[in-house]
């Protein structure tokens, strides 16, 4: 497993931006043999779905349709960082987001297919 911190989130009005980022450690072994890092996000009475997905090593990515055109998931692997930038944020993307990571060969789009998690940030958009 790895470590995973998020930082970033924060108060926002509906149509700004936040960028989360998400900082891995651990074991080299552990990070060098991550096969994905995504987000999650858990809004209050709901379950926590899954965001966007990015494949550590080819850099190919996924995202649930409602984020698709407004957030981009990157990755730097030599700092071992994760981003998601949230731009043309709305009301109902309020929630706690959670940084994932997870082995090759599982699916990407449920919590699952992730075995380290971080502390979660708060995202919060007013309209």
């Amino acid at each position: 497993q790895v470590q995973l911190v998020e930082s970033g989130g924060g108060l926002v009005q509906a149509g700004g931006s936040l960028r989360l980022s998400c900082a891995a450690s651990g074991r080299f072994f552990s990070i060098a043999t991550m096969g994905r890092m995504g987000w999650f996000r858990q809004a209050p009475g709901k379950e926590r779905e899954f965001v966007a997905a990015i494949n550590w090593r080819d850099g190919s990515t996924n995202y649930v349709d409602s984020v698709k055109g407004r957030f981009t998931i990157s990755r730097d692997n030599m700092k071992n960082t994760v981003v998601l930038q949230m731009n043309s944020l709305k009301p109902e993307d309020t929630a706690v987001y959670y940084c994932a990571a997870g082995p090759a060969g599982t699916a990407y789009y449920t919590d699952k297919g992730y075995d380290s998690w971080g502390q979660g940030t708060q995202v919060t958009v007013t309209s």
